[in-house]
């Protein structure tokens, strides 16, 4: 009876083991870094959002320039041209604040170019990962890129190298 109890246990522990080694890791971000169009679409995408920041800031730098021009004319203008001032400086930071929402909102022009150039990257590694995931039997794959919560990893269990030369 006391080698039964021995045998089940060691049984139980070993199917533990076993069941605990159906997952890897893999640090995504290191892979998309790997692939050549992913940092070209970074930087096509980095160099458009300066682009467009720069048209921004010259559409609030109006808006201020209507201002502070308003604020020292102020007191030398009628009650109306003070209205006429004011409803048109706030037209054009409504104007400024629409146009950056247009571009950099979550519908937005910056918006719609990523998609456009990182989802078929993005689509091509996540299938990459989940084909190699299984072929290998892996039931989990956890991603080390940003996760605060991933305190320690073995290397044995990190897997990004083999995903890499799979892409490419």
């Amino acid at each position: 009876m006391r080698r039964f109890i021995i045998a089940l246990a060691a049984l139980v522990l070993s199917a533990g083991i076993a069941s605990a080694q159906k997952y890897i890791v893999v640090d995504s971000e290191k892979i998309f870094r790997s692939i050549a169009d992913y940092n070209t679409a970074m930087t096509t995408l980095d160099n458009l959002a300066k682009e467009y920041q720069t048209k921004v800031d010259a559409a609030y730098a109006e808006v201020e320039s209507l201002y502070n021009t308003y604020m020292a004319q102020k007191d030398n203008l009628s009650a109306t041209s003070r209205s006429n001032a004011e409803q048109q400086i706030l037209a054009k930071e409504r104007a400024a604040a629409e146009y950056q929402e247009s571009v950099f909102g979550n519908e937005g022009v910056m918006m719609k170019k990523r998609i456009e150039l990182i989802q078929p990257i993005q689509k091509r590694v996540f299938t990459a990962i989940e084909n190699y995931a299984k072929a290998g039997g892996y039931e989990m794959v956890l991603d080390t890129a940003s996760n605060a919560t991933m305190l320690y990893h073995s290397d044995s269990v990190d897997h990004t190298q083999k995903i890499i030369e799979l892409i490419k």
